[in-house]
């Protein structure tokens, strides 16, 4: 019986093995990250779109946005783009902004407020706590947005503009068990 040479056997496999990854690590790049890449580049508002970090069950994708973006008008577009690229993958936005001390002084003013509706459902009060927070500082101002699955707050001043997301949790029906 002929005794199996090793060397072959070693080059095959270490061949295989980088053929394997080398092209699932071409394929994320080629079919994945670029096309979600570019299509966020060409979003009206962003500046700048990192690399997408893929992940078994996401996307995370950073994102540089200007002054004057529509955070809301981004999260539709990079979620339209990455259902038709990658179906199965949930699309992380990472919004990167200038840091603004009174911005952030106004979203930690508001922040229990802004909490408590999200948590009771009633988000016609984050507005409303957005504007008593706002009222005494000159030059700021704020826009809330919601759709089926965010509630989306942009807080601008001169100098920059603060972007935050939240995510909704839609009522659930149940059937009660005396029904």
């Amino acid at each position: 019986m002929k005794k199996p040479r090793l060397f072959p056997i070693v080059i095959t496999a270490v061949l295989s093995i980088g053929l394997l990854f080398g092209g699932w690590t071409l394929y994320k790049q080629v079919a994945v990250a670029s096309p979600l890449t570019d299509a966020l580049k060409a979003v009206p508002g962003v500046v700048e779109a990192k690399k997408p970090t893929i992940t078994q069950d996401n996307v995370q994708i950073a994102v540089e946005l200007s002054e004057n973006a529509n955070i809301r008008d981004i999260y539709e577009a990079a979620t339209k783009t990455g259902k038709d690229i990658t179906p199965s993958k949930k699309i992380d936005l990472q919004v990167r902004t200038s840091e603004d001390e009174v911005l952030n002084t106004i979203w930690q003013q508001s922040m229990f407020e802004v909490a408590e509706a999200m948590e009771t459902k009633t988000y016609s009060k984050i507005p409303e706590a957005l504007k008593l927070a706002t009222e005494s500082v000159k030059g700021v101002s704020f826009e809330t947005e919601m759709d089926d699955s965010n509630v989306y707050v942009t807080l601008r001043n001169d100098k920059s503009a603060k972007y935050i997301v939240m995510p909704r949790t839609p009522n659930k029906l149940g059937a009660w068990s005396n029904a």
